[in-house]
């Protein structure tokens, strides 16, 4: 009930705010489970494709927003979205056994493979989180490319500002593999990263995003 309310009020803002431009909504299926690995540019990026689209999406986010800034907490937890605890072993795959659970009952799930928000608008290397999700439970992978979102709500930002926003979503991916091989968490990892790549055009770093703001603070 409250996360339709939220979405009741969120939809129409995030239209006035962003002018998003949605292409690929096809591929998401009217019901059955599916992964949907979206690139990571700002704060507002856990919003929109619940937003936007007719079903349930429920986002991993960072333990931060829920204890941060209180516009970000009370939308994240209204929102249903599941609190990651990025220092902590044990609770990354807490949070991944609630997403298997979540996709196992034939929801949908979010989640940034990069782990952070870019830098510098460049595509990081993906956790493999993301593979061991898939690979889990057979639920298949939507590769989403967002654009503009860092121009709407840039780093430090506490009030957006309107800017177009872009959202290409691409075709299910399915994957072959045992989610307990590390190899083959790398390897789907590393494909569903290239699939967004294709999709957004960003520029692809090799290495992990959270390694390369460690050096300036950055969250």
């Amino acid at each position: 009930m409250l996360y339709h309310a939220v979405k009741f009020v969120a939809t129409p803002l995030t239209h006035a705010m962003c002018r998003p431009t949605l292409s690929g909504a096809a591929h998401v299926p009217r019901t059955g489970p599916a992964i949907l690995a979206v690139n990571h540019l700002s704060v507002i990026d856990s919003f929109l494709l619940p937003a936007l689209l007719p079903r349930h999406v429920t986002f991993a986010a960072k333990n931060e927003y829920f204890s941060g800034d209180p516009v970000s907490a009370f939308f994240m937890r209204l929102g249903g979205s599941l609190p990651t605890d990025r220092e902590s072993a044990r609770a990354a795959q807490e949070m991944l056994d609630a997403a298997a659970e979540l996709l196992e009952r034939g929801e949908l799930f979010g989640i940034h493979p990069e782990g952070t928000r870019s830098p510098d608008g460049r595509l990081y290397r993906g956790k493999v989180g993301v593979a061991w999700l898939t690979l889990r439970t057979g639920a298949p992978v939507l590769p989403v490319a967002l654009s503009g979102t860092d121009k709407v709500m840039p780093f430090g930002a506490k009030v957006p500002r309107p800017a177009r926003v872009g959202i290409r979503i691409g075709a299910p991916m399915r994957f072959e593999g045992d989610h307990r091989n590390a190899r083959d968490r790398r390897r789907v990892t590393d494909e569903i990263m290239a699939a967004i790549q294709k999709l957004s055009g960003q520029e692809y770093v090799p290495r992990y995003a959270n390694a390369v703001k460690s050096g300036d603070g950055t969250g």
